[in-house]
């Protein structure tokens, strides 16, 4: 706890994040009652900012929070008419049939949407029931009360030297009090994170594995462009390197959104996530496609795989974590934000009902039994097994294996019971003397580009006189252990470009290039060490994704 003197506004509840979770609980709170006093801290430049997802929306969360969106004018304007599965080769494709596939895997009845406009008309729902919704607000600590519950944030803080100390044009922010404090930070936020390890809340459950999803929004040739359709494939190039695969979805406006996940329990340090799709674009069918196009954005995100098993524990007194701050993708349908809405609607009226009885500052333990017994349970329950099948036997059996567990658990049963996922992501990494460089073929500034220039197409922006937001426990262990071991991971894993090694023996050193931070999160799961520490920079900084 800091010693600066701050201002503190009170309200019932506070929630960090204007993402689907925390919105959703900010608009269920004021429809249960329009006398809570509900605010909403947004760290990017405006709602939608940092918000980057595939994304193919199942509406049942919003269909549960607001039944007449359609009506409200909610930006679903592309519903999926097509489903296609494929497993590629080098130099071609093989078509998975939908058949066999287990019903939950089918998109019929969900939509190709913009995740951020999507957040950017919740928002718009909640300010209209009176939610105070503040953008560019950056929560840089907890607050805790004298028994050591959470009761509030520090948002809004300005201003700091590189150094730390404070500089001339310094805001304190402000404390933000409430009765309860719900974080919907996404993957990996770091106020989560805080209280997952001051709480031990991961203990008894499977440690969180983590996916690095990278994403490009194309204009591509109307000729070729099939509104409505969703592509999903396997295969070339990860091949037995990295699980994973790509996604591409036909939205409106002769517009494709291009994306390629990367499973970060990879064991090559060698592995540059981004290089292997830049490849990817390479391949006959997606060349074909994309050829004659144009990149219009770019960005990336950690997407938290771990699941049903993987679930920490989701209350502390005076304190909820919603959505993707505990994990709730289901990753063989690769939808999250249907689960993240549900959450932020169980969570209000988990902490409506304990308002209304006079209580604040406990736990919320009926919002996590809602979880994990109601719908978001159920949804993930039934795929549990799919990734750790994948992690452990790798892409054909799991197709099999994963795919006859997803059927006998639509039935109500799983003969292999709840597979463990073992080691974490940043212990799954080894050793680079057990493995071979991988030579990746250069960019060609047409299907294919380099991290900086694609990181242009974010709009990222870091004011440069702050402080570092990505904090190195041991500034050694970078160059002595990573580098030396590792390979120096950091300058492959990274997806915007943000580390470097400069020099090589003795003269090597470590830069951090912070501005180019697209606040994915992966160094901060992946680091082999786990010496690098992602905190949150001032507010507003960061991306800017337009329809990501």
């Amino acid at each position: 706890m800091s010693e600066t003197q701050r201002e503190t506004m009170e309200y019932d509840v506070v929630i960090v994040g204007a993402g689907p979770a925390g919105l959703s609980a900010a608009i269920r709170l004021k429809q249960l009652d329009a006398d809570l006093e509900v605010v909403v801290l947004e760290k990017g430049s405006e709602v939608g900012a940092h918000i980057l997802s595939g994304a193919v929306l199942d509406p049942v969360g919003l269909n549960a929070l607001i039944p007449d969106w359609k009506e409200k004018g909610a930006p679903l304007n592309v519903p999926v008419k097509d489903d296609n599965f494929y497993l590629l080769g080098e130099a071609g494709e093989i078509r998975i049939p939908n058949l066999p596939m287990p019903p939950l895997m089918n998109n019929h009845g969900n939509y190709i949407v913009s995740m951020g406009n999507v957040c950017r008309w919740m928002a718009e729902q909640a300010e209209a029931l009176g939610v105070e919704v503040f953008p560019g607000m950056s929560c840089s600590e907890l607050v805790y009360g004298e028994n050591g519950e959470v009761k509030g944030v520090v948002a809004g803080e300005f201003g700091r030297n590189p150094d730390g100390t404070e500089g001339p044009g310094y805001e304190p922010g402000m404390e933000l009090h409430g009765k309860y404090v719900f974080i919907g930070e996404g993957v990996r936020g770091s106020l989560a994170k805080e209280l997952i390890n001051k709480y031990d809340l991961s203990a008894g459950h499977e440690p969180q594995k983590f996916g690095l999803g990278m994403k490009e929004i194309w204009e591509i040739d109307p000729a070729k462009h099939k509104e409505g359709s969703v592509t999903h494939t396997m295969g070339w190039p990860l091949g037995k390197n990295a699980g994973g695969g790509s996604f591409i979805y036909h939205l409106e406006n002769n517009q494709v959104y291009v994306g390629f996940v990367v499973h970060l329990n990879y064991k090559n340090p060698y592995l540059f996530p981004y290089m292997e799709f830049q490849r990817f674009k390479h391949h006959p069918m997606i060349k074909e496609l994309l050829e004659g196009g144009k990149r219009v954005a770019y960005g990336a995100r950690a997407i938290s795989e771990g699941g049903y098993q993987s679930m920490p524990k989701m209350v502390v007194p005076g304190a909820a974590l919603l959505g993707c701050s505990v994990g709730m993708v289901n990753v063989p349908r690769i939808k999250g934000n249907h689960n993240a809405m549900l959450s932020g609607k169980a969570a209000a009226e988990a902490a409506f009902a304990a308002i209304k009885a006079g209580r604040s500052g406990d736990e919320l333990n009926e919002y996590e039994t809602e979880v994990r017994g109601g719908a978001i349970g159920k949804d993930l329950k039934k795929v549990r097994n799919v990734k750790p099948l994948w992690s452990k036997f790798g892409l054909g059996a799991s197709l099999a294996l994963g795919g006859f567990d997803m059927w006998t658990n639509t039935l109500g049963f799983s003969l292999l019971g709840t597979v463990k996922h073992g080691k974490t992501d940043a212990e799954a990494t080894e050793l680079a003397e057990k493995h071979k460089p991988i030579v990746y073929p250069k960019p060609d500034g047409k299907l294919s580009f380099d991290r900086l220039t694609n990181v242009s197409f974010s709009m990222t922006n870091h004011e440069e006189s702050q402080p570092c937001h990505l904090k190195l426990k041991d500034p050694t262990v970078p160059v002595a252990v990573n580098l030396a071991k590792y390979a120096g991971p950091s300058a492959r894993y990274c997806p915007a470009g943000v580390y470097e090694f400069i020099g090589e023996g003795a003269d090597a050193k470590f830069q951090i290039n912070f501005q180019n931070c697209v606040h994915c999160k992966t160094c901060d799961i992946k680091d082999p060490s786990q010496n690098i520490n992602w905190t949150t920079p001032q507010g507003g900084d960061g991306p800017n994704y337009p329809n990501m």
